[in-house]
């Protein structure tokens, strides 16, 4: 079940928030709070805010457990940017973009291993094993089988007059 939050026009650039979110993206949800309580950057705070909003909405509205929740997608956007004026030589103006983010929070249970086990029947089991004892019995025959290709590389090595190089090594650090 995945578990949804967003939070939109931070006044944060986006190019900034994305070293927080890139940080905690398929994190278990207890490890993400934790990078972010102590994290030195101003943006880690609203998305800490963020992602304890979508915990809340996946044990209220879907009755998950926390313990059993990781960050699926993280993702910033870019919002509207405010544009601002200063002044500058000759009369002339300079425009600075005050840039805001939207970030998205998707976060989805963790799957256990168990399940996905117990989901197998035994047929499933038993083509494996007999796919298993085939495999062996082309594998042994093929380990008997020599290469044909042997005695050709050995003909092409002597052939070979001394002095040229044979055409496999064809970079070589040191001159002959």
């Amino acid at each position: 079940m995945e578990v949804k939050a967003s939070l939109k026009y931070l006044r944060t650039s986006p190019r900034k928030v994305r070293l927080v979110t890139d940080l905690i993206k398929g994190l278990p949800v207890q490890n993400a709070e934790a990078q972010l309580n102590h994290l030195p950057k101003k943006s880690s705070l609203p998305v800490l805010k963020l992602l304890k909003s979508a915990v809340a909405n996946a044990e209220n509205n879907f009755q998950l457990d926390k313990n059993n929740l990781y960050i699926k997608i993280a993702r910033v956007d870019e919002g509207p940017a405010l544009k601002r004026w200063r002044a500058r030589a000759r009369g002339s103006a300079y425009t600075i973009k005050k840039r805001t983010s939207h970030i998205f929070i998707i976060l989805d249970e963790i799957k256990k291993k168990s399940l996905l086990k117990t989901e197998k029947t035994e047929k499933a089991i038993k083509s494996q094993k007999k796919g298993k004892e085939t495999e062996k019995k082309e594998f042994k025959s093929l380990k008997t089988k020599t290469p044909r290709f042997k005695k050709a590389e050995i003909e092409h090595e002597k052939k070979a007059p001394s002095g040229v190089v044979s055409k496999k090594k064809v970079f070589r650090r040191k001159t002959i």
